[in-house]
C-alpha cells in the first residue's frame, strides 16, 4: 500500500510535468525552438492566480485570470522574440529565450518582491481525501483532473477541429500547409496560446500545492520539461506524456531510497541523463 501511495504521488507530479512539457513540445514541433522562456509564462500564471485569489477571495476566478494573462503573454513572446529570428540558426532563438527568462525573472522580483507569496485560502491544501487507502489533498486531485481534462480537450481539438487539422498540417509540412491556404502565422499564435494556457494552469496548481509563489519557481520545472521533451522524442506528444509520468514516478521512488544522497531534482536529472545515454532518440523516437 505504501508503494502504491508513492506511485500515486509520482503520477500526480507527472501530470504537472505533462502540462508544462506539452507546451514546450508544441512550440518545438512547430518552430524547432527550445522555448526556455516558457518558465516565465508558468510563473506569471501562478502570480496572477494568486493575486486574483487573494483579492477576489475566489480560487475559481484565479484560473481563468491566469489563463488569460498567460494566453496573452505567450503569443506576445512569439511576436516580439521568436518571429524576427525564424530565419536565424536555432541557437539564436535559444539564447534570446534564455535572456528573456532572466529578464522576466528579475522583473517578477522587482514587482512582487524577492520573497515568496502565499495564498490566503489554504483550504485546498488542508482538505484531503482517502482513495483506496491513499491519502491525497484537494490540490493533488485537481492536478490530475486538470491534466486529464486539458489533455483530452487538446486531443479532441487537434483531431476533430479545422484549426487542429491546420495545426497538425503546419507541423508536418509548413510550406505544403501554406500552399493549401492554411494561415501559418495564425497557427503559430494559436500554438503559443495553447502552450501558455497549459503552463498557467500548471503554475497556479503548483503554487497552491506548495502554497508558495516566487520569481524563480518555474526554472527547475521548465528545465525538467526541456529534458522530458528530449526523452520523449523531440516533437512527440505521446512520448512527452509518457516521459512526464515516468519521471514523476521515478522521482517519487528515488526520494524514498536516495533521499540521503541526493534531492528530488538531482534524482530526476540523473534519471534523464541515464535514459538519454541508453536511448538517445527518446522513448518513442526513431533512431536515425
Amino acid at each position: 500500500m505504501f508503494a502504491l501511495e508513492i506511485a500515486a504521488i509520482g503520477l500526480i507530479w507527472g501530470c504537472t510535468y505533462a502540462m508544462m512539457a506539452l507546451g514546450l513540445t508544441l512550440v518545438y514541433g512547430l518552430l524547432r525552438v527550445l522555448h526556455v522562456a516558457h518558465a516565465t509564462v508558468f510563473t506569471l500564471g501562478a502570480y496572477v492566480g494568486l493575486l486574483v485569489a487573494n483579492h477576489a477571495g475566489s480560487l475559481w476566478l484565479a484560473f481563468p485570470a491566469a489563463m488569460l494573462a498567460a494566453g496573452i503573454l505567450g503569443p506576445l513572446i512569439y511576436r516580439l522574440v521568436y518571429e524576427p529570428m525564424l530565419d536565424k540558426p536555432p541557437h539564436v532563438a535559444l539564447i534570446a529565450s534564455i535572456g528573456l527568462l532572466v529578464a522576466m525573472e528579475d522583473g517578477f522580483r522587482l514587482i512582487f518582491g524577492p520573497y515568496g507569496l502565499s495564498f490566503n485560502d489554504n483550504a485546498w491544501i488542508t482538505t484531503s481525501y482517502t482513495v483506496a487507502g491513499i491519502s491525497i489533498n484537494q490540490v493533488q486531485v485537481w492536478i490530475v483532473i486538470a491534466a486529464c481534462l486539458l489533455l483530452a480537450v487538446f486531443a479532441a481539438f487537434s483531431a476533430r477541429s479545422r484549426a487542429g487539422v491546420a495545426w497538425r498540417a503546419t507541423v508536418s509540412d509548413p510550406a505544403m500547409a501554406a500552399s493549401f491556404g492554411v494561415d501559418v502565422i495564425r497557427v503559430r499564435y494559436l500554438n503559443f496560446f495553447i502552450a501558455s494556457v497549459l503552463a498557467a494552469v500548471a503554475g497556479v496548481l503548483v503554487g497552491l500545492l506548495n502554497n508558495l509563489v516566487e520569481p524563480g519557481m518555474g526554472n527547475v520545472i521548465s528545465y525538467k520539461g526541456l529534458a522530458i521533451i528530449v526523452l520523449g522524442g523531440l516533437g512527440s506528444v505521446p512520448g512527452t506524456l509518457l516521459a512526464s509520468l515516468l519521471l514523476g514516478v521515478v522521482e517519487s521512488f528515488g526520494t524514498l531510497y536516495l533521499a540521503k544522497v541526493m534531492d528530488r531534482d538531482a534524482i530526476a536529472f540523473l534519471f534523464l541523463i541515464v535514459m538519454l545515454m541508453l536511448r538517445p532518440q527518446g522513448l518513442l523516437g526513431v533512431r536515425r
